[in-house]
């Protein structure tokens, strides 16, 4: 088995689902999972980016109609002509967004062909699955900055929406006013509208730090503990591996734990995103020490797995200073030590039933 430190060298490069390099990644895991005595099976299915151009395509409507709202506001002038122009543009806008959101306007990006990574040790029952996604992938901004993103077009968009009602029910705000929340609206939409994916983030963090731990836990547990591996790819397109294997092979997670890693970095804490609660989650949580979040502003493989699961958590470990890096080209190998994977994974192996 090779080195924790030598391994990480070979997962962290970008692997964007259908990629040479994704592919060369999966050759790896399966080569690692074989030395530990699983036996890997792929689960072949087609990953599109159409969830990512939903987020993009609503992004820009936002973007354009709240500024094109404000600059009417501030070009007010007499007559039919800028109201009929301001209400083109709001119906094109949001034409175009639920285009997106229906699959009327069809993903301008290519799918690309992903695999996923089934590891079992022949004659063991399963009933805990470890489970960390093995793509990466780029954006013009960090998760930091798409959390933001988010944040501000929300924040906009339900202010507009409260004074677009009071509007109507006669309680009217000078229109002046409208302009700091049209402007905040804009900014989320347009910082929304770069979140188009690329090919360029190493993903140590996000997510070969996963993977490591899920390999770290299954080396401190016994060889005949009840437990299977699943690598899921394509979670940077919108969780399509996981998506595809809970709705085609719904059968692996019949009255299991799916325990899934994504993100462990040596510095910050524990965080247990909490998808559907049991016996096993609540063990690896306390042992962990981990923080409970039943809500996240973040997709993860979790979400997916619970719909079949008996039990589901996402574990992740970092802070603000992570988000920062993860989807970024400095998401690279040298700022891990692995020191949280190493903890991540013995406190869970200590957890887990034998």
């Amino acid at each position: 088995m090779t080195s924790f430190r030598a391994l990480l060298t070979e997962l962290a490069v970008p692997r964007l689902a259908g990629t040479l390099n994704n592919e060369t990644v999966r050759a790896t895991l399966k080569r690692e999972l074989g030395a530990r005595g699983f036996v890997v099976m792929e689960h072949r299915f087609t990953a599109s980016p159409r969830g990512i151009w939903v987020v993009t395509a609503c992004g820009r409507a936002l973007a354009v109609t709240a500024s094109a709202v404000g600059a009417g506001i501030l070009l007010q002038v007499r007559g039919l002509f800028p109201q009929l122009l301001l209400l083109s543009v709001l119906t094109a806008f949001l034409a175009h967004a639920l285009g997106a959101m229906t699959g009327i306007l069809p993903c301008p990006w290519p799918s690309a062909a992903g695999v996923n990574l089934i590891g079992v040790r022949p004659r063991t029952r399963i009933s805990v699955w470890l489970t960390a996604h093995h793509d990466s992938k780029g954006q013009a901004m960090s998760m930091a900055g798409r959390l933001a993103a988010v944040c501000l077009a929300a924040a906009g968009s339900g202010a507009l929406l409260v004074l677009a009602v009071l509007h109507l029910l006669g309680r009217g705000v000078a229109a002046p006013l409208w302009l700091p929340f049209l402007a905040i609206a804009a900014l989320g939409g347009q910082r929304l509208a770069r979140s188009r994916p690329h090919d360029a983030s190493p993903g140590a963090v996000d997510n070969a730090s996963g993977v490591l731990a899920v390999l770290a836990a299954v080396d401190a547990l016994p060889p005949d503990a009840p437990v299977g591996v699943i690598l899921p790819d394509g979670e940077e397109f919108g969780l399509e591996g996981a998506r595809a294997i809970v709705r085609e092979r719904a059968n692996l997670f019949g009255d299991t734990a799916v325990l899934n890693f994504d993100g462990i970095d040596d510095r910050g804490g524990v965080v247990a995103f909490m998808h559907r609660g049991g016996p096993v989650v609540d063990a690896v949580v306390s042992g962990l020490g981990a923080r409970r979040w039943r809500r996240l502003p973040v997709l993860v493989d979790g979400i997916a797995f619970a719909q079949a699961a008996r039990e589901c958590v996402t574990i992740m470990k970092g802070g603000w200073q992570t988000m920062r890096v993860v989807h970024r080209p400095t998401d690279t190998a040298d700022r891990l030590q692995l020191d949280g994977v190493k903890a991540v994974a013995a406190k869970i192996a200590a957890s887990l039933p034998r």
